[in-house]
C-alpha cells in the first residue's frame, strides 16, 4: 500500500518560511520512495518579510502562510486544521529560519520560545498514534517543547543552540550533515540539512536518508 505523508510548510524562503531546497527535496524523497503526499500550513500571517536578495525585513508588507506554502506546494496545500492524523501514515517538517519565527518562536523569543500550539498537538497525535514524525534543519528544535525528555534528537553540532536546547531537559546527539538520528522508541527522525549543508547535495544526503527512514518505521 502506498504511503502518505503529511508535510508542514510554514510559507515560502528561508529568512521568512519554510527552506524551499529542503521543502522540495522532502518532497522528491517522498516520491521516490513511492509514496506521495499533502502538504499542509497554518493560515495566518507570518511574523515578518523577508527580502530575499538584500536578507532585509520588509516591515510594511504582510503575508499569509497558507498563501506563500501554495508556492512549494505548487497550490496543493491545506490549511493545518485539515490535517488528520487518521489520514496519513507519518508526518515530516522541513526546516528554514522562518519556521522558527511561524511554527515556534525560537527566532525572536530566545530561550522563552514557544511552539504554536496547533502543530505541537499535530506532532503529538502522530507520535501517540505510532505514526513517524520527521523534523529537518531547525525544525528539531521543536523537539524538546512537543515531547520534553522523552524523545532525543540531533540539530547538527551548534554548541550554543545544542546548550539551549539541553536547558529543556532534551537529549541532544551531534551529527554531520550526512546523518541522521533515530528516536526508534517514539518514532521520531531528526537530521541537520541546512544548519550544516554547504549546498543542496549535502542538504539532499541527510533529508532523503530522513525520508528513507521514515518509510521504514
Amino acid at each position: 500500500m502506498t504511503k502518505k505523508i503529511a508535510v508542514i510548510l510554514a510559507g515560502c524562503g528561508r529568512w521568512d518560511g519554510s527552506e524551499i531546497h529542503e521543502s522540495v527535496l522532502t518532497l522528491l524523497s517522498i516520491v521516490q520512495n513511492g509514496g506521495s503526499y499533502q502538504c499542509f500550513s497554518l493560515d495566518k500571517e507570518q511574523y515578518q518579510v523577508v527580502n530575499h536578495l538584500s536578507e532585509q525585513p520588509v516591515p510594511q508588507e504582510k503575508r499569509n502562510m497558507l498563501v506563500e506554502s501554495a508556492r512549494i506546494a505548487r497550490g496543493a496545500v491545506k490549511p493545518i486544521n485539515e490535517l488528520d492524523y487518521n489520514s496519513f501514515d507519518a508526518l515530516i517538517i522541513p526546516g528554514g529560519n522562518g519556521t522558527a519565527f511561524n511554527l515556534f518562536s525560537l527566532a525572536y523569543a530566545g530561550a522563552d520560545y514557544t511552539v504554536d500550539e496547533a502543530i505541537k498537538n499535530i506532532c503529538l497525535s502522530f507520535t501517540q498514534h505510532k505514526k513517524p514524525v520527521g523534523f529537518i534543519c531547525i525544525a528539531p528544535a521543536m523537539i524538546p517543547i512537543i515531547y520534553g525528555s522523552t524523545v532525543n534528537f540531533t540539530i547538527g553540532n551548534d554548541s550554543e543552540l545544542i546548550k539551549l536546547l539541553e536547558t529543556k531537559g532534551a537529549k541532544h546527539f551531534k551529527h554531520t550533515v550526512d546523518e541522521i538520528h533515530v528516536d526508534s522508541v517514539n518514532k521520531v527522525v531528526s537530521t541537520p540539512a541546512y544548519m550544516l549543508a554547504q549546498n543542496i547535495a549535502e542538504a539532499y544526503t541527510g533529508i532523503k536518508k530522513l525520508v528513507d527512514q521514515i518509510f521504514l518505521l
